[in-house]
């Protein structure tokens, strides 16, 4: 309900199109393209169980993509997120013996995803609409599909100097 005078116009009401929910998608990918694209279920959230079971996820996709590199030893970027941070979490990545790579809070500039990947991402899927779910995912998998190797080599390598700038400025990174 709103207040207006008498002889102004009717308001227009807008015909509302349903759009599908969010996604939550966690991407693991290295110098050579993704190995996992772990979609999270409607409905559930990631806590520390979830993300260890993501884990083993990942770790069967390393040894069908990458052979040889479980051996050699994972090292692994992701935030101080609680589920990241959690003694489940801690415990899973002692046993397999997976290296983390540090990350300081609130430093998207120091994060290949978010400095690389997502970017793109989102310019790629602006402006789409998608019916379903489903719809959706098989959008990000085609795009992560199509990528170049180039894309994600350029991404991964960048962090070396990106770490090297954020050093150099005493950890105030700014990109330019």
């Amino acid at each position: 309900m709103t207040w207006k005078h008498p002889s102004s116009p009717v308001t227009k009401k807008f015909k509302v199109q349903r759009s599908a929910a969010k996604v939550m998608a966690s991407v693991f990918w290295d110098a050579k393209g993704v190995i996992l694209l772990d979609i999270l279920p409607q409905g559930q959230c990631i806590n520390a169980a979830r993300y260890c079971s993501t884990l083993d996820r990942l770790k069967e996709a390393i040894r069908r993509k990458r052979p040889g590199l479980l051996r050699r030893g994972v090292v692994l970027q992701h935030d101080n997120a609680t589920p990241h941070s959690a003694n489940l979490t801690q415990q899973w990545l002692q046993r397999y013996g997976w290296e983390i790579l540090a990350h300081p809070a609130h430093s998207p500039d120091l994060a290949p995803s978010d400095f690389h990947l997502f970017g793109p991402l989102k310019c790629h899927l602006g402006g789409m609409a998608f019916e379903t779910e489903h719809d959706l995912i098989s959008e990000l998998r085609n795009w992560f599909d199509n990528l170049d190797v180039d894309f994600f080599r350029v991404g991964i390598n960048s962090l070396l100097s990106r770490w090297q700038k954020c050093i150099d400025l005493h950890g105030d990174y700014v990109e330019k």
